[in-house]
This record gives structure tokens, sequence and C-alpha cells, in this order.
């Protein structure tokens, strides 16, 4: 792959940056729920007012970096158009997988980790779990997966198959996630031609 733009660099610096935020906003509200001193809870209080804060900040640099930008603004429509998708999903996949929309759907879902991979050897066939990829990627879309089959019927359906063959819930979670990411990719792709079309 090519050296990320400058463009790219400060997006994925801003997303690295924000989720940063939002770890520590979870450590600090688990931290003040074990307080009872007023004092010491206050300031907690202080820190997170100061999180929310920078988070608002980060969160308004990564939506104008987006905006300025006309592929990228096509692609969060695009990846908007799934419900439950949402904008820190949309920076997260600019950010940690560029290359969304250039690839297969099975190259596509080996970068993001969540392909299964052999582990065969001579006439031996072991389980075939994923490993490797981009595990930002793979995190994140094991969570949005769920929120997408809440309101997509296909998604809806593809488990219910999924748990009717008695598939292990880990196994359903990783299809699910593997089907909404060659779903994004695909939508990405079609992006992608028709602004190649209109520069041709």
């Amino acid at each position: 792959q090519p050296p990320p733009s400058d463009r790219q660099a400060k997006l994925a610096a801003l997303v690295t940056r924000l989720r940063q935020l939002v770890d520590t906003r979870i450590v600090q509200q688990n931290q003040r729920r074990l307080i009872g001193d007023a004092d010491v809870r206050a300031s907690f209080d202080a820190i997170l007012a100061v999180i929310a804060r920078e988070t608002r900040a980060i969160e308004a640099k990564i939506a104008g970096l987006i905006s300025a930008d006309p592929l990228w603004q096509a692609l969060d429509t695009a990846f908007r158009s799934i419900k439950g998708v949402a904008d820190r999903t949309v920076a997260r996949l600019m950010a940690e997988l560029p290359e969304i929309g250039t690839l297969s759907g099975k190259a596509v879902g080996k970068l993001g980790g969540l392909a299964p991979i052999a582990r065969d050897s001579g006439k031996l066939a072991g389980k075939r779990p994923i490993r490797g990829g981009r595990e930002g990627v793979r995190s994140i879309l094991f969570v949005v997966a769920e929120l997408v089959r809440r309101f997509d019927p296909d998604f809806q359906a593809f488990h219910r198959r999924l748990k009717d063959a008695g598939k292990p819930p880990k196994v359903i979670r990783v299809a699910l996630a593997h089907k909404l990411l060659v779903r994004l990719n695909a939508k990405a792709r079609d992006v992608r031609q028709q602004f190649a079309l209109q520069t041709a």
C-alpha cells in the first residue's frame, strides 16, 4: 500500500485520540461508582467534564475532515445508509481500513481479521479460527453488527439461520461482523467506482 496522505494520517491520529478518550472516560466512570466521598466524586466529575469537552472537540475535527473530502463524504453517506452504523464507526473504518472498497470481499475479510484461517497439516484438518488482521476494525464491527441486526431483516434472518443450525454464539458473532464488513466494502466499492467514472 502507498504511504498514507497527510489527511489520512491526521484522521488516523484523531481517531486514535478519540478512542483513548472514550477508554479513559469508561475507566473514570467505573472508578467513580466505587466512591462515596463527595469531594472525591467531585474530582471525578471535573475530569469527566474535561474528557467530554475534549471528546466533542475531536469529534468535530473528524467530522470536518470527512466533510471536506468529497470521496470521504460520499463514503460516510453510503456507510450510514445501513441503520446502526454511526459517526464513530465510519471514522474508525476510514482511519483503520482505508483500503475498504478497493478489495474483494474475501480479501477485506482477512484484512479485518474476520476470515477463518486454515490450520491443516497433511491429512489433519484443524479448526479454522479467525486471527490476525486489524483488531480495532474487528472489535468495532462485533459491536456494530449486533446493532445492525436489530434493524435489518436480512441480518435478523441470517442470525436465525445460524442459530437454528446450532452454531455457537461466538461463530454467529464472527459471521455477523464478517457479513457487515462485506456489505460495507461493497458500498465503498460502488462509491469509488462512481467517483472514478466522474473523474475519467
